[in-house]
């Protein structure tokens, strides 16, 4: 008699364990469910890193082209030989860092013009091409504020698109790139 209310006894500690081990299994399936939902509601790196629609946006600084024109040689701020692909931006710093409209778009942005059947052809940073960004164009940036500058790059030719490439950061992953015809 013993020995059966033993093997009863045994056999209903194993279904309860058995069942208490379900019961965890469940429980934990439900906890990983809610952490991937927590997961999924942050922003994924492809929507923290992108340029398109003349916007560029990276984790700290979000760049927004606003306008582009060329200045032809000697015309206007242009006093050199070449003439120049001038770029008008809005930069909002989206952190507390310390971040300034030219650093922000150097940081950012490279230009190519293709004029060489073997070799890219990265442009060269001209003159500042509105004054009236002289005494701002290195000043901090508030975090969620946002500031306006311009940049010019030293054309080849007016006919040959540019094309813009956007980075992550200073030799950051490239994360876009935008063809801009010459007007």
């Amino acid at each position: 008699m013993k020995k059966l209310v033993l093997i009863g006894a045994t056999v209903l500690c194993s279904i309860a364990l058995a069942a208490c081990g379900s019961s965890n299994t469940a429980t934990s399936k439900s906890s990983q469910t809610s952490k991937s939902s927590a997961v999924k509601v942050s922003k994924p790196k492809s929507q923290e890193y992108r340029f398109n629609n003349n916007v560029a946006e990276i984790r700290d600084v979000k760049v927004e082209i606003t306008s582009q024109k060329v200045i032809p040689a000697g015309e206007g701020t242009n006093s050199g030989e070449k003439p120049l692909l001038a770029f008008w931006y809005k930069v909002t710093n989206k952190t507390n860092k310390e971040i300034d409209p030219i650093s922000a778009w150097q940081a950012i942005f490279e230009a190519y013009q293709d004029t060489s059947k073997t070799q890219e052809n990265k442009l060269e940073v001209g003159p500042l091409p509105d004054e009236k960004y002289l005494n701002t164009q290195t000043e901090n940036i508030k975090q969620n504020a946002t500031a306006e500058n311009a940049v010019s790059y030293e054309l080849d030719d007016t006919t040959t698109p540019v094309i813009l490439k956007a980075h992550q950061g200073i030799d950051g992953k490239k994360i876009g790139e935008q063809k801009y015809e010459l007007k």
